[in-house]
């Protein structure tokens, strides 16, 4: 007789999860409200009577002008090249800059963007539609080893599209990241709170590729809205103990655009 195995007082439900399941969109739980334009909040907060305004003097750009410039043109592009494939060191160079090992002290290997106790908790999926010596399917990035796990074969990119509320983009792309949260390595230490630091980390993941994805003169655009559990489905994970967080396209896009 196989024995449960008990689970972790740290994986027991909580505020953190019911979050996580209350604002999942499903085909049955999204929209059904209209934004009213009227109430639209100001984008820019001001003080009515502050001690002071200082002006600032304009930002001198000092030091790697690259990085500056990636900054200054960093946009969600979404027009594509579809039939042009992506080279594999692009998407090499990508995965190291989003998730790449950057130094290892002891036993603990740092990457090239942060994680709240250097936990790590996001994983990194790929759909790969056209990309030089891969074949079309579902990966896995392995920061670790820095490798590709070949997880599913076939044409994804429609299926991944739909779930993603009919985001066209996701179909032209050459490569769609898909970035999921290992709750347990997280939750392990922070418990409910583990939420807040997951998605923090997940956005300075996705901030990385913008900026390498303009360094390689490629367009990039994050995917917040889809099905939950449709994405998980796609990419092979439960969705609960780990659930697909955040998404981003990669394509080839036209020159000076």
């Amino acid at each position: 007789m196989v024995q449960e195995k008990k689970q972790p007082d740290f994986m027991k439900p909580g505020i953190g999860n019911k979050f996580q399941e209350e604002t999942k969109y499903t085909p049955e739980r999204i929209g059904g409200y209209t934004l009213d334009w009227e109430a639209f909040p100001d984008q820019f907060k001001n003080y009515e009577s502050p001690l002071a305004v200082i002006a600032l003097p304009q930002p001198e750009f000092t030091g790697d002008p690259d990085l500056w410039k990636a900054l200054y043109r960093r946009r969600s592009r979404r027009v594509y090249r579809p039939e042009e494939s992506l080279p594999l060191v692009a998407l090499s160079a990508l995965l190291w800059a989003t998730q790449g090992i950057t130094e290892k002290h002891g036993d603990s290997l740092f990457r090239a963007a942060p994680s709240a106790g250097g936990l790590f908790p996001v994983e990194t999926y790929l759909n790969v539609r056209l990309v030089d010596g891969l074949e079309t399917g579902i990966y896995h990035f392995r920061p670790g080893r820095f490798d590709l796990e070949f997880l599913k074969r076939g044409e994804f990119s429609r299926p991944l599209a739909a779930a993603a509320l009919g985001q066209g983009i996701v179909a032209t792309a050459q490569v769609t990241f898909v970035w999921s949260a290992a709750l347990p390595r997280s939750k392990w230490k922070y418990r409910q709170r583990a939420y807040r630091y997951i998605y923090l980390d997940a956005g300075h993941i996705c901030q990385n590729l913008y900026l390498a994805g303009e360094a390689l003169g490629l367009g990039i655009c994050a995917i917040g809205a889809f099905f939950d559990d449709h994405v998980s489905d796609i990419i092979g994970i439960d969705g609960n103990d780990e659930t697909a967080i955040y998404m981003a396209t990669v394509g080839k896009i036209f020159e000076g655009k």
